[in-house]
């Protein structure tokens, strides 16, 4: 088969940017010292076209049929409410995370459950031995029935025997570790794994099979590899969590087939994940009910209402610097709620360590946990505990004003039904709250932070 002659590019290792010649900073996505050098043949792959797939014609917009996609059940709910309600046959689903989050493990069962529902399933793995894959199935047991293994490097040889066998799922660990011959440059380089997604994606649309595909992460935590990885698959999962905590969560980026806010919460265990059906439940277990500095916010994390304890620490310090620190919430968010609380609400937090910490190792990120934080900041000072029944969100304003939140129904729903008995809450959510809700709780608006600061 005739190939072209090589030449030398350089990419950029964040978007993909292609270049004659090294630069100093990417000109498209504007990143200092991201583009390395590379092989490249011209022409195109193999010398043959591109594609032999038929020309496709023009179809009008009320042409497009609007059946639903078909969707296959993985087995596992908190996963198929991550992906919006199954596994889409012909999607291509990137699982990104650290090493020994967990990955391996939830894809394996997925195919184990696949398969025992009558699935054809692929293991392909460019990591571990048919052994080590083996070890681990006989770990998660409760296999009924075959899956089919294969430990391979080379994409192309790995494409032929899924063309062969026609399968409904794939799964491909890692996409680092695949290389194609196509592609001179070592695997893992920008042009290999942009080469391999390509060849996967045309698996997947044109074979109708769903395909995940696992990525490894860099050190800031990102998927490896160019951005173009994540821009070409469909749905893009990242597993969240220390290695030493006990629960993981899935979180989805990016989602064509749903929506990109959903999360799963799983628990690691001896036989694998096992998802946590109730989050809130679990975050508030063992959580002090008499100590200051203890707070519940409301958190909604897609349509899911997720009650998490927020706990602060306020001491005073001998060192002419204070110390913030904060776990699971945005280090500058903290900082700025600190600021508003000594300006608008007159504490002297100057002389004092602020450490900030959202329990059970979730990390939050919503506007709505602010009134939680600073309520657990000004209890901490106060040495005051916050009544244990007490349920608080709402978003805070630099002039310290209490700005109202969306989802109030299902966050006050969600509190009720963890056996709350109070809300505190911003004053305009709560004059449009209707007279059933006021039965169930007791409700408290809130419009400053010196209204806070008065009610505890």
């Amino acid at each position: 088969m005739a190939k072209g002659k090589a030449k030398t590019v350089f990419f950029c290792k964040e978007c993909g940017y292609e270049s004659a010649k090294w630069l100093g900073q990417c000109p498209g996505c504007r990143q200092w010292n991201t583009l390395v050098e590379e092989k490249v043949l011209s022409g195109r792959r193999g010398g043959t076209k591109k594609s032999g797939l038929p020309g496709q014609q023009l179809t009008g917009l009320f042409e497009v049929s609007m059946e639903e996609e078909e969707r296959m059940d993985s087995g596992i709910p908190e996963l198929n409410r991550v992906l919006g309600g199954g596994v889409v046959r012909g999607s291509l689903v990137l699982v990104g995370g650290d090493p020994g989050i967990g990955k391996s493990t939830l894809l394996l069962q997925i195919c184990r459950n696949m398969a025992n529902a009558g699935k054809k399933v692929i293991y392909v793995s460019g990591e571990e031995s048919l052994k080590q894959i083996k070890m681990r199935a006989d770990r998660l047991g409760e296999f009924q029935k075959n899956i089919f293994l294969l430990c391979e490097t080379d994409i192309d040889a790995a494409a032929e025997v899924i063309r062969a066998q026609a399968p409904d799922m794939v799964v491909i660990d890692s996409v680092q570790t695949m290389s194609s011959e196509e592609v001179t440059s070592a695997a893992g380089s920008v042009s290999q794994v942009r080469e391999v997604t390509s060849l996967l994606m045309e698996l997947a649309k044109t074979r109708g099979i769903a395909i995940f595909v696992v990525g490894h992460v860099t050190k800031e935590g990102v998927v490896a590899g160019p951005k173009t990885l994540e821009h070409m698959v469909d749905t893009v999962l990242y597993f969240e969590g220390e290695q030493s905590a006990v629960y993981r969560v899935l979180r989805g980026v990016k989602n064509r087939f749903g929506s990109t806010n959903e999360i799963g919460v799983f628990e690691m265990k001896q036989k694998g994940l096992v998802e946590v059906s109730n989050p809130s439940q679990v975050m508030l277990d063992g959580r002090p009910t008499d100590a200051s500095g203890s707070v519940v916010v409301c958190s909604m994390e897609g349509t899911r209402p997720l009650l998490i304890e927020i706990q602060a620490l306020v001491s005073p310090t001998s060192f002419n610097m204070p110390r913030r620190t904060s776990v699971g919430i945005d280090y500058n968010r903290v900082n700025l709620l600190l600021a508003v609380l000594e300006k608008k609400a007159g504490m002297q937090l100057g002389g004092c360590d602020a450490y900030v910490n959202l329990a059970g190792g979730m990390k939050l990120g919503e506007p709505a946990i602010d009134l939680g934080i600073v309520a657990a900041v000004i209890s901490s000072y106060r040495n005051l505990p916050v009544h244990p029944g007490t349920m608080i969100f709402g978003e805070v304003g630099l002039t310290g004003e209490i700005r109202g939140v969306s989802f109030v129904e299902q966050r006050i729903s969600e509190a009720v039904k963890m056996g709350f008995t109070r809300c505190m809450l911003p004053k305009t959510n709560e004059e449009m709250l209707g007279e059933a809700v006021r039965r169930q709780i007791e409700v408290v608006g809130v419009s400053s932070v010196r209204d806070v600061m008065q009610l505890l």
